[in-house]
């Protein structure tokens, strides 16, 4: 299941749901692009909308968030991210790599044992931490979502061809969850949502923007990595955000703010929100985000809730 996090929705309860542990994993390829999976159109909630492979932490398969993230990226699109040890034999292929998305999916098999039989490893080391973010209290479904970035092909992966143009059928239930996933650039992406052609939740749109400044040509480079590490380890990586509607600005747009803004436990003057216009399902159809500090030597770390033990 992707994991969008969503950040409006009525709730019928007076009592916050808990959120759930979920985890995504950001996945970069040697042109900078991002793999997305979208969201079946059909879909209850935030149908259509693209978003990061990832779902719901699994306490009978999963013994960490970023082995869910592996788990859920490898069920949704085909891609596994693992290392063999079968030196001197043959890569899996489609059809074993198939019979096993399938198998797994449906409760047939667990992805802990298609590993073992398989003398496979997950590259839990080549994730790194980049934000979490929690749903808003009103929301009936609530997550606690863990990102994680990677890069390919510094992490182990077959099974997936690259490229913007390659689209395919990643779900074997016959795209219920997810109809489609494809490597795009950051600004490919994002004109694409400005463009109206691709809809893209809150923290997909905030992570984007800002690889976007980051990640830019068509060759990833090896300083455009360290510069992620670097925010993956330093305060970024650790930010735990809660979106939370200040109101609406003078065009009618939802103030969403974030820990670390002015309203939120900053320093005056200090913007961390989003404005945000709403539309059908509550899928943001418009964005502008407003963060006016730098994210590598400016993040006030006193404003951001201490990451929670999932």
């Amino acid at each position: 299941m992707a994991t969008a996090t969503v950040t409006r929705a009525q709730s019928t309860s007076s009592v916050p749901a808990i959120p759930r542990p979920s985890a995504s994993a950001l996945i970069v390829n040697e042109r900078n692009e991002i793999l997305f999976v979208q969201r079946n159109p059909k879909a209850n909630s935030f149908g259509g909308t693209y978003v990061f492979p990832g779902g719901n932490f699994d306490p009978k398969q999963d013994d960490s968030l970023a082995l869910t993230a592996i788990r859920e990226t490898f069920e949704e699109t085909g891609l596994l991210l693992a290392s063999s040890d079968r030196s001197g034999e043959p890569d899996l292929d489609d059809a074993v790599l198939n019979e096993a998305r399938n198998a797994i999916h449906s409760n047939h098999m667990s992805f802990s044992h298609f590993l073992t039989e398989c003398r496979l490893e997950p590259d839990i080391q080549s994730l790194f931490p980049f934000t979490s973010w929690v749903t808003p209290v009103q929301v009936p479904r609530r997550f606690h979502a863990q990102f994680f970035i990677t890069f390919l092909p510094h992490a182990s992966s077959s099974g997936f061809s690259e490229g913007s143009k390659h689209s395919r059928l990643p779900t074997p239930d016959g795209g219920q969850e997810v109809v489609a996933a494809s490597f795009l650039h950051p600004a490919t992406a994002l004109f694409a949502y400005t463009s109206g052609r691709i809809a893209l939740m809150p923290p997909q749109f905030y992570l984007l923007s800002t690889l976007a400044e980051i990640l830019q040509g068509e060759r990833n480079t090896r300083e455009q990595r360290e510069r992620v590490y670097q925010l993956s380890r330093g305060s970024f990586g650790r930010m735990v955000i809660n979106p939370r509607a200040l109101g609406t600005d003078a065009e009618g747009r939802t103030v969403l703010t974030y820990e670390g803004d002015e309203t939120r436990g900053g320093a005056k003057g200090r913007l961390h929100r989003s404005l945000v216009r709403f539309g059908k399902g509550g899928v943001p159809t418009e964005n502008m985000l407003l963060r006016n500090f730098d994210i590598f030597s400016e993040i006030e770390p006193h404003a951001f809730t201490p990451h929670a033990k999932l």
